[in-house]
């Protein structure tokens, strides 16, 4: 990590994306380096400018485990100061009181806990209440099948538990994670997921919150046909259906893809990627597993990239810190962009974007 700077860095939360990403990733970043962050113009462009719920809570966790100094961040505010000391691993619980992400305030400090004391072998636990599928944010299985198996990948050790599920605007969700510090290991090979391989399967499943099962078993009997439909051999897709525990109401339902990477790439033997959606009111269950299987075959017919967008937004800030890769993605999303200029803001990397042919990004992060 380079040296922590004593003059704040002042970051416009209105650049790029300009959304509630630059705080999460400027927090992260802050407390990873120890440098104080002044954050102006926070989501100037948004309907309802200034800090929601759930960035406040984002906000308030980095504090927690960072014992920070923190001045102006309060709900609506445009701007706040943020001057971070040392970063303590420990049992963390944070309820955002509403049906804010449960995943976006545990990825703003995940990075944090990975690196706190780095040479004590306790890991820390979080316990984050609030919503666990929202539409505007990676859900819970989106960060336990597709996020957490690339961490597994730079030898970083996080479980992530749903102990009840949460969907807006009730929420009530609780997840519960377990953070290994991370070490780095002279032996890990170069993270580099270019090439796809061989399809191994597809895992279609549906789940409901205090709704009808029918509605699972209608979603995947869409999706599935429409797979079948497209050429997809039967036998490699298999169907799950799930009645979550929570209170309120909600339906989501994910494809999980696993794939061998090209023998070319030498690193891991498998990939695995994540579609998710969510219920709709007035959208029937079919429109849904029609929808989900389109995400698939778009994956799978339009692009040989590896990764996905929005996987490629979050693969960033960790392969910043562990020393770098590259991987192919579909697509460079203005959120992987505003990302990557952050990041270079703090760290000594260089993040490139090269587009190899009309489905496919080169993209190297050199640490």
């Amino acid at each position: 990590m380079p040296i922590s700077k004593t003059k704040p860095l002042k970051i416009d939360g209105s650049t790029g994306e300009g959304g509630g990403q630059i705080i999460r990733t400027a927090l992260s970043l802050s407390m990873l380096t120890g440098t104080p962050i002044e954050i102006v113009n926070i989501r100037a462009g948004r309907a309802k400018p200034g800090l929601m719920r759930q960035h406040l809570m984002c906000v308030q966790a980095s504090q927690a485990i960072s014992d920070a100094s923190v001045s102006g961040a309060h709900l609506g505010s445009t701007a706040f100061s943020f001057t971070p000391n040392t970063i303590n691993s420990g049992d963390y619980a944070f309820d955002i009181g509403s049906a804010g992400s449960t995943s976006l305030v545990l990825q703003t400090i995940l990075p944090a806990l990975l690196f706190a004391n780095t040479d004590s072998k306790a890991a820390s636990t979080v316990t984050i209440k609030g919503g666990t599928h929202n539409p505007m944010a990676p859900t819970i299985d989106f960060l336990q099948h597709a996020f957490i198996p690339a961490l597994t990948k730079l030898a970083m050790q996080v479980d992530i538990e749903c102990l009840q599920a949460g969907f807006a605007p009730i929420g009530g969700g609780v997840i519960k994670a377990t953070i290994a510090p991370f070490l780095r290991r002279a032996d890990r090979l170069p993270f580099k997921l270019m090439e796809r391989g061989e399809l191994i399967s597809i895992e279609l499943v549906a789940s409901v919150l205090n709704l009808e099962y029918d509605i699972c078993q209608r979603e995947l009997a869409s999706a599935k046909a429409l797979l079948v439909e497209a050429g997809i051999d039967e036998m490699l897709i298999t169907t799950r259906g799930n009645k979550l525990i929570g209170i309120g109401e909600g339906n989501t339902c994910y494809a999980k893809i696993t794939h061998k990477v090209a023998a070319t790439c030498n690193h891991e033997q498998h990939h695995q990627e994540m579609f998710t959606l969510l219920g709709e009111k007035r959208t029937s269950a079919e429109k849904i597993g029609n929808r989900l299987a389109g995400l698939v075959k778009r994956y799978l017919f339009k692009t040989d990239a590896l990764v996905d967008e929005y996987l490629t937004d979050q693969l960033l800030l960790p392969l910043a810190l562990s020393g770098g890769g590259e991987f192919t993605t579909r697509v460079i999303s203005q959120h992987s962009e505003t990302q990557a200029w952050l990041i270079e803001q703090f760290l000594p990397v260089k993040i490139t974007f090269d587009i190899i042919d009309n489905d496919r990004t080169m993209v190297k992060i050199v640490a």
